[in-house]
């Protein structure tokens, strides 16, 4: 709490001077920087500001109400740490083992309530069983600091005898807190994945837990994406629309978690789970995925299901966002995905059909897209915990890819050769443009980037593709080659020019340029240059920020709301998301490339790997010195007259252009320069005897 105190301490003492007026708004916009980092100072202190239990006299009284069975506990050891409960056996004279107790906190990542952490003590005995749990502490109001709310009658009573194989679902499992379903998740949630952690590093005897087909999830797991829907789990929709557009619809069965996770990524499985848990009853969910090139957008009400002769609308209710396509095996196969809550009608071990109308109604039927789904033998016996061995399964040519020529080719065979040409052709435009130094042909370059690149694949690069490279290695790249040849490129072009990705590769900055380009001159506005210098700096404390989040909180998304293109192109459904794409498109709007200055993590990345080599960086010429042109011009703000700083340098080619490259001077005269400066004077040469 020392970090925590001193951090706020520092951070009165930074907004005390202030007052809601012009210049003080000022010369708060030029403390930003240090504030910003104040409050990574404080996400971190609360991040492991977690309270511990040691073998003190009180920790010890904990101890013995959470396993009132146990005779004595050991200390904390092992990895991850435990305490051992030991039962006395009067007969033996002997300590047996019966149990563990351990704090959640231990046991990261950490599941997140409303304001953070919450560090939960559990005991189980060697079955998986828990026997108690007892919050230690939380942060979720300045008032409730111990137990407090979580201390509801009966909330933390009821996971006594919960074995691990259960699922912890508030509002099924579990009943949560009136209010707080997003703590009650939490604590759900940490408490199951602490208690299997701990089973799968202690429980040696797998008979003694209730293991729910482990064998075939791994099969599953054993997959691609293409693989999945050539042995037909995963089915795909394609549906024409009345203007030949194409709406492709992606089935897949996740109504089971560790099946779930696998799919579309923990994090998007629980709050697709909780959102679920919170709207209706019971039901599986069934993932929809939606992607295709439709000038009509998907519309959750227009699906229906049908089991026999009757087809049912789906209610609004039993429809929930799943994500972005961001994780998982779904990750990039699709712009965003939903999931279906199927209804207790529906038996799942029958086939089913899913239905959605492109007309007036369900009684159109003509216009009715009916797909009929089978749950796979391998996913019911993942669903119903039975054991799976079907030698079978998976056939030949999936096994051993790269052992063989035929394996080869049909990897090769995989490949989205369109794609990829027409990714090529694109890098190719963008290195002609930057090379020749073609206004018109950046231009050219800037709209087929934000068409293609932008609202139509969805292939560009993500600061959430540096942090999970940081946690899987480079080989995440390695099944998809089109990523793999932007992340290719990006590099090379950084380390030798510096960020050309920024200046004709990101859809994002393509839209700002356009923005600056069709708004009139009178409404952009100059940021301050002290402003401007100091605020530049909030995109790196905002990359730093990420970084952290991910080392601390790795299961924790908070690239949504630093990255607004994923808003945009993807589509989002969150409120507050557009809030803040519509914000920063305002501010770009008025201010050249706002979030590219400000606020971009990625471009913050690009800015210190451009600063290891970049040979190729910009010259500068004599005139240089007192001209302003390139200055005015430039849209990051990088130019101070001779002076480049390159890290905010997006190679724009805006002030190289206005350099004839072969002869190293600028186009302007220093008699056109006079009539361009407001103030200008001759300089005066005196020569000294």
């Amino acid at each position: 709490m020392a970090v925590l105190s001193i951090a706020l301490r520092k951070a009165k003492s930074k907004l005390e001077p202030f007052k809601f007026s012009a210049t003080s708004t000022i010369r708060l916009l030029r403390k930003l920087p240090s504030l910003a980092l104040l409050c990574l100072t404080l996400v971190i202190s609360l991040a492991s500001n977690a309270q511990t239990i040691s073998n003190t006299e009180t920790d010890l009284a904990l101890l013995k109400q959470l396993m009132p069975d146990a005779d004595s506990f050991s200390a904390k050891q092992g990895q991850p740490p435990v305490f051992e409960a030991y039962r006395h056996n009067a007969e033996s004279g002997a300590d047996e083992l019966m149990g563990y107790a351990f704090l959640t906190a231990d046991l990261p990542p950490e599941e997140i309530g409303y304001s953070g952490p919450i560090n939960v003590l559990v005991g189980m005995d060697l079955s998986g069983t828990l026997s108690s749990i007892k919050v230690i502490h939380y942060n979720e109001s300045y008032m409730s600091i111990r137990g407090d709310f979580l201390s509801t009658e009966g909330f933390q009573r009821q996971f006594k005898n919960k074995n691990i194989s259960e699922g912890f679902r508030v509002g099924r499992d579990v009943d949560g807190v009136s209010r707080a379903s997003i703590t009650s998740w939490a604590v759900s949630r940490g408490i199951r994945n602490a208690a299997r952690r701990v089973t799968r590093a202690y429980i040696q005897d797998p008979s003694k837990l209730n293991s729910q087909g482990a064998t075939a999830l791994e099969q599953i797991a054993r997959l691609s994406w293409q693989e999945m829907i050539d042995i037909g789990l995963v089915r795909k929709q394609t549906i024409i629309m009345d203007d030949a557009s194409e709406l492709e619809l992606t089935y897949a069965f996740i109504g089971e978690e560790a099946l779930g996770e696998l799919m579309v990524g923990a994090g998007d499985y629980s709050r697709a789970e909780r959102e679920a848990s919170g709207r209706v009853s019971e039901g599986q969910m069934l993932l929809v995925g939606i992607g295709g090139n439709s000038s009509t957008p998907f519309r959750q009400e227009r699906l229906a299901l049908q089991q026999g002769e009757d087809i049912s609308p789906l209610p609004r209710r039993r429809f929930v966002y799943v994500g972005s396509a961001d994780a998982g095996r779904l990750k990039d196969q699709m712009r965003f995905a939903g999931a279906i809550v199927l209804t207790s009608d529906i038996d799942i071990t029958r086939p089913f059909s899913i239905i959605y109308s492109t007309g007036s109604g369900l009684d159109d039927r003509e216009n009715l897209h009916a797909l009929e789904y089978t749950l796979p033998d391998v996913v019911l016996a993942q669903v119903q915990g039975l054991p799976f061995e079907d030698p079978d399964f998976i056939p030949a040519e999936f096994v051993d890819e790269f052992e063989s020529p035929e394996g080869l080719a049909r990897l090769l065979e995989a490949v989205p050769w369109v794609q990829v040409l027409a990714l090529i052709g694109l890098l190719s435009l963008v290195m002609i443009s930057f090379l020749r130094k073609s206004s018109r042909l950046r231009w050219l370059t800037l709209v087929l980037t934000l068409g293609y690149l932008g609202f139509w694949d969805g292939g560009f690069l993500s600061v959430s593709h540096i942090i999970n490279a940081m946690k899987v290695g480079p080989s995440m790249f390695l099944n998809d080659l089109p990523i793999l040849i932007i992340v290719v490129f990006t590099l090379i072009t950084t380390l030798l020019w510096g960020r050309v990705f920024c200046s004709s590769l990101c859809p994002f900055g393509a839209l700002q340029d356009i923005l600056t380009r069709i708004m009139p001159k009178r409404t952009q506005v100059k940021v301050p240059q002290a402003i401007h210098d100091k605020a530049l700096y909030i995109k790196y404390v905002i990359l730093a920020f990420i970084i952290v989040m991910a080392l601390v909180q790795s299961d924790l998304s908070v690239f949504q709301y630093f990255e607004p293109f994923g808003t945009l192109f993807y589509r989002s459904t969150s409120v507050l998301l557009w809030v803040i794409l519509i914000a920063l498109l305002l501010a770009s709007a008025v201010v050249k490339r706002f979030y590219c200055r400000y606020a971009c993590p990625l471009g913050a990345s690009l800015g210190v790997l451009s600063l290891l080599a970049a040979p190729f960086r910009i010259k500068r010429v004599a005139q240089c010195d007192i001209c302003k042109v390139c200055e005015h011009a430039c849209p990051t703000g990088a130019i101070r007259s001779a002076e480049i700083d390159f890290k905010e340098c997006v190679r724009c080619d805006v002030c190289e252009i206005k350099l004839i490259d072969e002869a190293g001077v600028c186009q302007h005269s220093v008699e056109k320069l006079k009539g361009k400066l407001n103030q200008w004077q001759p300089i005066e040469v005196v020569e000294v005897a």
